[in-house]
This record gives structure tokens, C-alpha cells and sequence, in this order.
């Protein structure tokens, strides 16, 4: 059975409070809006509008909540990749590294190439369940048309659902003319979710013009948002590790109340990715443990009093180099994360340096991570056979279990590693004394090696890339 409780960092008599707080600042501070036509859509809707700050009240709030769906399915292209949100832990790309690196060619800016491959990593990836978005940021592409040649690639290498980008309204739009090629039409998608996005509020108290039309643009065509402010306590938020998580829930009900506003019923994720800042240096913190216990008590908003899909920033680390650091900073934050209930998680495939680098190797070795993570959330079995009083007793003293027939039964469900040496140091040694980083180097080649081309038909691929051709000239 499961774990019986999932992590906590606060009571459920604290919901309320939270909550009550959130609405107070909507209705008496308001958010800011920087984008015309939200500002229009708040004003059709009753809200009190003054200049760019909107003043949201709790009916509205009340009102956008009962439209959200508490679960969604997430098309894939391929039907058995596609998932259902709000039923297990699923994990995504990360978002936002700039660099890249592996054993042989050290750290460097990302390119169009890095880019494809870890979506080819992340399409061979049993752990990995989502694909898309911008796990690196190739810098060889120009920035205009980088929308067009980021989406190209991930329509050629996973059939997974997928992550689009947060970008300028027509930008948007012309992403979605290429996933309108690729699912066989605008209509589709009026019945089927196939593409979220990430957007991030612009805090304190704010969304920027992508964001706001990005979020607009999904909604209505009745695709999914996964809305995660970004707070950095002591900077960017109340060095309160709970005034923080009750500034990411005000962002967050914004943010609902936008999207429901485009469109009631639009599938949209409470999500959370904020930390503490760095004290010392003012930066982005991200080995602290501090981090979940601010995005753990709004995991728990989430899920039991608002009844949303939840997704978390987990599995980070400050870590520059694959370390004994990156090891316990990782597991630390990706097993919270886990623990939490969140349904999907963020970040936790491949990253070092607060998020800046991806590394080739940790992808590799995240996902046994991630593995080892799921397992121990799946709990022990606890039927009276498990008691095994019957093989106890039969085995008796001085005895050994290891050619029972009940060991037999079950000893391939044995959780076992993908990476991991578990080798005698003789047998390690004799192997050639290869460390966890050469193992994952391979792997991740031959991963390489055994992805095919393209996934698309030649029908499909010549049109993407005619549209692009148009497009991006």
C-alpha cells in the first residue's frame, strides 16, 4: 500500500488563513496586469480596475475555482504515452538552463543539437513522462524564430505530451499552427488538451504581457496552464518561509481567475517553484532545504482545499559538478518533493548550478533517483500473506530464505538500480573501477545512438518545415 500521509508542513486548520490572507491582498493591494486585453477582460467582468492594478474579490476568486477541472488527461500523440493529471507523480523537462555539459567537453552554452537530443533523452526516459519546453536554451538559434526551430524538434524526437514556451501572443499562435499540423487540426485540440505551458508570474504582485497573453492564448483553445511563481523569500517575497507561500497562493488564485475568465473549464495546474534567497550573495538558493518547506504547505492548498492538479520544483541542487553535494541536495529536495502529493515535478533531470547547467550524465542518473524516490512513496504490501508467518515457521532456525519458493515468487520485483554499482569492490575493481559518471556517460550515448531521426513521416516534416521557412523569413 502507499505511504498512509503525505509530507505536511502545516495543519489544515492553517487553510483558511492562508487563503483568507491571499484574498485580502487581492481585493485591497490588487495585481498588476501588464497587458491590455486582460485588463479589458477584468473589467467586463466586474472587477475594479486602476491603471494596470486589478482589485480581484473573493466571488471571483470563488467563482474561477469551481470551473477548474481537478483532473485532466494529457494527449500524446502516441495514446499510450498519454497521462492522466492528479493520478501518481509525473515528471517534466526542466526549464531554463543556458548551459550544458558533459565529462569530455566540459560547460558551454547550449545549442540547437543539445536541445534535440535531451528531448531524445527525455522521449527514451521511463521516469520522464512529459517532454518539451525548454530544458536547455540553445544560443545558435536566432531569437525570433527560436519558438519555431525549438517546436520543430520537439515534434520530430518525442511522441509524449508535450511543453510548449511562454512567449509574445503571435509567437504563441504560430506554435500552435504547427501542433494544428501535427494533431490533425484546430478542432482537436477544442476536445483534447495536447499542449501546456509553463508561465511564471512577474512578482511581487504582477504578470508581464507574454504572460498574460500566453495564458489567454492556451485558455482559449482549451489548453493547459501550469502556473508557478517564482519567489525567492527574503528577496522577492517575505523572508517568511510562510508570508512567501502565501504570496505564491495570491499569484496563483490570479492567475486562476485569468485563465477561468478566458475560458471556464480550462485546465490549469497550481504550481509552485519559489525558494529562499541566498543571504550572503542575494542569488537564487537552490540546495536549501527551506525551498519545500515553502512549496510543501501551498502542495497542500492544493490538492485538498482547492482540489487542483499540483506540480513542484524538486530534485534541484547548487551543486556545479556531479558531487557528493549534487547527490544529497538533489534526493533531499526530489524526495520532498515527492512526499509532498505534488503531481508532477519539475527540475529534477539533469540540473546542476542553481538551475544554469545541464548535464548529459545527471540525466541519466536523476531518473534512478526519481525511481528511487517513487518506490519508496509506493509503501510496503501488508496482506497477511506478506506476514509470512507460514514461511517463518516452515524456514525455522538456521535456515535460509534465498531458495524459497516466496522468494522466487516475488525477487524480480526487488527494486535494483540503472546506475548504480552494486558490485563487490573485487568485481568493481576487476571492471575497470568505472565511477557513477563514466556509467551515465554511456548510457546516455548509446541512448543517443538508438534514437531514430525523426519521428514524424516525410509528409508531416515537410510541412513543419515549409510553415517555418514562411514563418521565421
Amino acid at each position: 500500500m502507499p505511504l498512509n500521509n503525505t509530507l505536511e508542513v502545516i495543519s489544515n486548520d492553517q487553510f483558511d488563513k492562508i487563503h483568507n490572507a491571499s484574498l485580502k491582498i487581492l481585493k485591497e493591494t490588487g495585481i498588476q496586469f501588464h497587458s491590455a486585453d486582460a485588463l479589458d477582460l477584468f473589467k467586463k467582468n466586474g472587477a475594479t480596475v486602476e491603471g494596470q492594478t486589478v482589485f480581484i474579490n473573493e466571488k471571483m476568486v470563488t467563482d474561477a475555482l469551481a470551473t477548474c477541472p481537478s483532473t485532466f488527461e494529457w494527449t500524446a500523440r502516441n495514446p499510450a504515452h498519454t497521462v492522466t493529471v492528479g493520478d501518481g507523480f509525473l515528471v517534466q523537462p526542466n526549464v531554463g538552463p543556458v548551459f550544458i555539459q558533459d565529462m569530455e567537453k566540459g560547460r558551454r552554452k547550449a545549442t540547437l543539437e543539445d536541445y534535440a537530443n535531451v528531448i531524445k533523452l527525455c522521449q527514451a526516459g521511463e521516469h520522464v513522462h512529459l517532454n518539451g519546453t525548454i530544458p536547455v536554451d540553445p544560443s545558435d538559434v536566432d531569437s525570433e524564430s527560436k519558438h519555431l526551430h525549438m517546436m520543430f524538434e520537439i515534434l520530430k524526437h518525442t511522441d509524449k505530451p508535450m511543453i510548449g514556451f511562454c512567449f509574445e501572443r503571435e509567437k504563441v499562435r504560430q506554435n500552435f499552427d504547427m501542433i494544428h499540423l501535427a494533431f490533425g487540426g484546430e478542432a482537436f485540440l477544442e476536445t483534447h488538451h495536447c499542449l501546456g505551458v509553463l508561465v511564471n508570474p512577474l512578482t511581487p504582485l504582477g504578470f508581464a504581457s507574454e504572460t498574460c497573453e500566453t495564458i489567454m492564448e492556451y485558455a482559449k483553445r482549451n489548453q493547459i496552464t501550469l502556473l508557478a511563481p517564482c519567489i525567492m523569500a527574503g528577496i522577492s517575497g517575505p523572508i517568511s518561509l510562510l508570508g512567501t507561500a502565501v504570496l505564491q497562493n495570491t499569484e496563483l488564485l490570479a492567475g486562476i481567475v485569468l485563465t477561468q475568465m478566458t475560458r471556464p473549464g480550462a485546465p490549469i495546474v497550481y504550481a509552485t517553484a519559489s525558494t529562499t534567497g541566498h543571504m550572503q550573495t542575494g542569488a537564487f538558493a537552490a540546495g536549501t532545504p527551506e525551498a519545500m518547506l515553502i512549496n510543501t504547505p501551498n502542495i497542500q492548498m492544493g490538492n485538498t482545499y482547492y482540489n487542483l492538479p499540483t506540480r513542484t520544483m524538486c530534485g534541484i541542487t547548487h551543486s556545479k559538478a556531479i558531487d557528493c553535494q549534487a547527490g544529497y541536495e538533489t534526493m533531499m529536495s526530489l524526495l520532498m518533493g515527492v512526499l509532498s502529493g505534488a503531481d508532477i515535478g519539475v527540475q529534477c533531470v539533469g540540473t546542476l548550478d542553481a538551475l544554469m547547467t545541464l548535464s548529459y550524465e545527471k540525466i541519466i542518473i536523476d531518473q534512478e533517483i526519481i525511481h528511487r524516490c517513487l518506490r519508496i512513496r509506493q509503501g510496503i504490501s501488508a496482506s497477511a500473506e506478506d506476514l509470512a508467518v507460514d514461511t517463518i515457521q516452515e524456514i525455522a532456525h538456521g535456515g535460509t530464505y534465498l531458495t524459497h519458493p516466496s522468494t522466487f515468487k516475488t525477487c524480480r520485483e526487488m527494486w535494483s538500480p540503472s546506475v548504480s554499482d552494486w558490485n563487490a569492490y573485487d568485481a568493481w575493481e576487476a571492471s575497470g573501477r568505472e565511477d557513477l559518471v563514466a556509467r551515465a556517460n554511456k548510457i546516455y550515448k548509446k541512448t543517443l545512438e538508438a534514437a531514430p531521426d525523426t519521428l514524424l513521416d516525410a509528409e508531416l516534416s515537410n510541412a513543419l518545415a515549409d510553415y517555418i521557412s514562411t514563418t521565421g523569413n
